[in-house]
């Protein structure tokens, strides 16, 4: 593969979105571990599974943040190329009711965004920003805008960039499936020799969670996924690029004893208690059914008229295995949810809980191990990583309410060696 021609990386100062980000003259890589409760990279950590990642660690930052809410994928995705909370930039799911159009839509359009994004902002100063998505779902959301290069594993080999090799080239690897580690690591691959061979120097790769909606942390198959992906982030520190490292949400076991996946479904039991007419959105709902089954930990409620929205509340709070319940105008507030785009009512449940439709909504013969799955309190708390150490303002601030889309704030702007 022929080198392309280096040209020197121009730094300046960005302003977006109310903030203000310092662009070093730097190669810059920013990571969503998409699913990576902190239970994984730990136990992988403290099992010498991850050396690589132990060294950087040992010598920047390591600590936990807090994601947006709903815990999706989408939504933080966004919240963390925005710098925003999703009440600002307007993606409340992967999948919302549309009431202009009247009609249930995935949330995967750009359209739906209502902030700019900062790969896009950093394009406009002269640097080559690269986009690399597991999902296609997200590719259209994180490439918003952006004069530079962006594809996903999953649709890549069709749909490629004219200005790459092919993804063989590029990465040494076969076409890996969506359901499998390796789409993980090929985009920490093709992020790494984007770097490499000078396609671009400032990249943010945005892997998938087969591995934590399949295994828990303990089982043979997550370990030697995360020693898989430490071995690539490892050639990613040789590039010489500042990496910033984060997760969209974690993950838990959201099963009965026997594997069975502990449901609610909430629909039908609203239907049951209080008639027909109630719309329940279930935001986790996208094409990777083998993953979740389109069941999450949250769920939006959209109350006919002939209900009121007060006993609703009442009632749901009753029912085992629901935790919180607010209305449109407190969920608005309280969960930073922008409040044309969600129901009357907001649910979320328990650490093992999951809310449904209906039974005949949800397709479980597609779940390949028992469920685990996201989306609810409980998988707020994330990794946050910067492979350099922090100043003192940035290590203070660290300890407050630390944001999982602070993760650009703090690799561009929160690094020792550029404290006054």
């Amino acid at each position: 593969m022929s080198r392309k021609i280096k040209t020197p990386l121009l730094g300046g100062e960005l302003k977006l979105n109310f903030r203000k980000y310092h662009i070093p003259a730097a190669k810059v890589a920013i990571l969503c571990l998409d699913g990576f409760a902190h239970e994984y990279l730990d136990l992988a950590l403290a099992k010498e599974k991850m050396p690589h990642l132990k060294r950087m660690i040992a010598r920047g930052y390591y600590t936990s943040a807090r994601a947006a809410m709903p815990t999706y994928t989408n939504v933080n995705n966004v919240s963390i190329i925005t710098g925003v909370a999703p009440d600002a930039h307007g993606i409340c799911g992967n999948y919302f009711y549309d009431a202009k159009k009247n009609k249930e839509v995935m949330m995967n359009s750009a359209e739906y965004m209502r902030y700019s994004n900062i790969l896009a902002a950093v394009a406009g100063m002269n640097r080559k920003v690269a986009v690399v998505t597991a999902k296609e779902k997200l590719k259209d959301l994180l490439s918003a805008g952006l004069n530079g290069i962006a594809f996903s594993i999953e649709k890549g080999y069709r749909t490629y960039e004219w200005r790459l090799p092919s993804l063989y080239k590029l990465t040494g690897m076969k076409a890996a499936s969506i359901y499998s580690a390796e789409a993980s690591l090929q985009v920490v691959r093709a992020g790494t020799r984007l770097l490499e061979h000078d396609y671009a120097d400032f990249v943010y790769l945005s892997l998938t969670d087969y591995i934590q909606h399949t295994y828990p942390p303990d089982h043979p198959a997550a370990l030697d996924f995360c020693a898989k992906l430490d071995r690539e982030i490892g050639g990613l520190v040789k590039t010489g690029a500042i990496i910033g490292a984060t997760a969209d949400h974690g993950m838990n076991a959201k099963h009965l004893a026997d594997g069975k996946p502990n449901i609610l479904y909430l629909e039908q039991m609203l239907t049951r208690r209080f008639g027909k007419g109630f719309r329940v959105i279930l935001p986790i709902t996208d094409p990777y059914v083998k993953h979740h089954g389109a069941l999450g930990s949250f769920a939006t409620v959209y109350v006919p008229a002939t209900a009121s929205v007060r006993e609703i509340m009442a009632w749901a709070l009753e029912q085992e295995g629901i935790t919180e319940v607010y209305d449109r105008q407190t969920a608005a507030k309280k969960l930073e949810l922008p409040d044309d785009r969600i129901g009357d009512v907001t649910v979320l449940s328990a650490r093992n809980v999951v809310l449904g439709r209906s039974p005949r909504y949800h397709d479980l013969t597609q779940l390949e191990a028992p469920l685990r799955s996201h989306g609810g309190r409980y998988e707020e708390m994330v990794p946050f990583i910067v492979s350099k150490p922090m100043n003192k303002e940035y290590r203070q601030r660290g300890f407050m309410d630390l944001r999982n889309f602070d993760i650009f704030d703090f690799t561009l702007n929160g690094l020792w060696e550029w404290a006054d």
